[in-house]
């Protein structure tokens, strides 16, 4: 099966169209945190998805993480049905931008248009590939309106910090549920011609190391936190690091660093805060009693969650019963287990073929470094058939002038219009 000409040449058609939508969502600054300007990009989606015949719904995760009347967490699910019965094709994209940060050399909510690329804030991560998502559904529609079963939309907030706001929340509402829908497509910016079937786990906690406060110029008086948490670092250092480096995973995990379990340190904190910035005095002098470090620990599906776990506080139990008064608190934050579609589900198998059909080339199967909301539609929702396709580079994500490719956007869309057609244009398939 090759491309459908006719598909492809109304995809193309919508050029100036696909530019206008993704330039009018990264001129909505949704930032997050802390969940700015929900309800105004959920509007936006609402007017031109009802215009093309969607039913919506604008629902608010009441009571989860960051949700309040200031930040509100709105999201919206937009739903065609077709004329006969089939299955439902349902595309996830969040909404939510992260912090613009320094060294941009464009206005990062302008979405500047410059030699074929849109660039912006969220350009990437991922309102192009929203907007390729919406692109693809009203083209099929428009040549297919008799389609068999049902086509979904929905803008999700929150996933930049967790997804409990957004897709989390609409999976607990039964949104995701298998019955209801069947293919999910999350147009996440893996590359046009890979398949990402899936992500790495990820831990984060808070340990914070214990000492005395006393006068800086007699420190042997007092006890340094710091110098605590240092060993702490220092055995991290020496003994998981290495042991981290050592494990490989059979996961198709881009790029080639991360097919090993690796940890960040967050941040570190110790000793007195830190003043204002018009603050002109000097600092206090004290040993510092408290010192606080956050780590974001991926991991393998090879790992057991509880593995990652034990292998941390065992480190710092060894501390304990070798190093002078150190104690310490270890506080989870979070844990996502890994997820994986199988590369022979329906959607990893229909979505592969037409990037064959449309580019010529074979389609990669890869995984994610970082987590994304499949998680929530996997464990939550108990919907297994649920891959990562979209345009742009992974790359590209959270930095200074990230941007989206025109041309990638169109042949994207036109992958997705003809996973449409091979999914919705005969009966029920699953």
């Amino acid at each position: 099966m090759r491309a459908d000409e006719t598909l492809l040449d109304a995809v193309f058609a919508k050029r100036d169209d696909i530019i206008q939508l993704t330039q009018e969502l990264i001129q909505i600054p949704t930032l997050n945190p802390p969940g700015e300007n929900y309800r105004a990009i959920c509007d936006y989606l609402d007017q031109r998805l009802t215009k093309s015949g969607f039913t919506t719904q604008l629902i608010r995760a009441e009571g989860t993480p960051g949700d309040s009347d200031r930040y509100p967490r709105w999201n919206i699910i937009a739903r065609r049905e077709g004329a006969h019965a089939g299955d439902c094709v349902h595309f996830n994209a969040h909404t939510d931008v992260v912090a613009v940060g320094s060294g941009w050399t464009v206005d990062p909510f302008a979405g500047d248009l410059i030699d074929g690329k849109i660039y912006g804030r969220g350009a990437c991560d991922m309102k192009g590939g929203l907007a390729s998502a919406i692109i693809a559904a009203e083209t099929f529609i428009q040549l297919h309106p008799a389609f068999h079963g049902a086509i979904e939309i929905s803008g999700t907030a929150d996933e930049e910090s967790g997804g409990y706001g957004g897709v989390a929340y609409l999976a607990e509402q039964g949104f995701f549920d298998p019955t209801r829908v069947q293919h999910v497509i999350i147009p996440e910016p893996l590359n046009k011609d890979r398949v990402c079937l899936g992500h790495r786990g990820g831990w984060w906690a808070e340990i914070e190391t214990y000492g005395e406060i006393a006068h800086g110029a007699m420190p042997f008086l007092g006890d340094c936190a710091v110098r605590h948490m240092g060993a702490v670092l220092e055995k991290f250092e020496s003994d998981l690091f290495p042991a981290m480096a050592a494990r490989r995973t059979d996961m198709p995990v881009v790029p080639e660093g991360a097919r090993q379990s690796t940890m960040n340190i967050n941040a570190i904190h110790g000793g007195q805060p830190e003043q204002d910035d018009d603050y002109t005095g000097l600092p206090a002098h004290c040993v510092p009693d408290s010192c606080r470090i956050t780590i974001d620990r991926r991991f393998l599906v090879e790992e057991p969650l509880e593995q990652v776990r034990t292998e941390v506080t065992e480190l710092l139990d060894t501390l304990t019963q070798t190093r002078p008064n150190f104690t310490y608190d270890l506080r989870e934050i979070n844990s996502v287990l890994p997820s994986m579609t199988a590369r022979d589900a329906p959607i990893a198998a229909t979505v592969a073929a037409q990037i064959e059909n449309v580019m010529g080339r074979e389609a990669a199967f890869v995984a994610s470094p970082g987590t994304y909301d499949q998680k929530h539609i996997d464990r939550i929702g108990r919907l297994k058939n649920c891959i990562a396709y979209g345009p742009g580079i992974l790359d590209l994500a959270h930095k200074p002038d990230e941007y989206i490719g025109v041309d990638d956007m169109l042949e994207s869309a036109v992958v997705m219009a003809q996973s449409l057609a091979a999914l919705l244009l005969t009966p029920k398939n699953t």
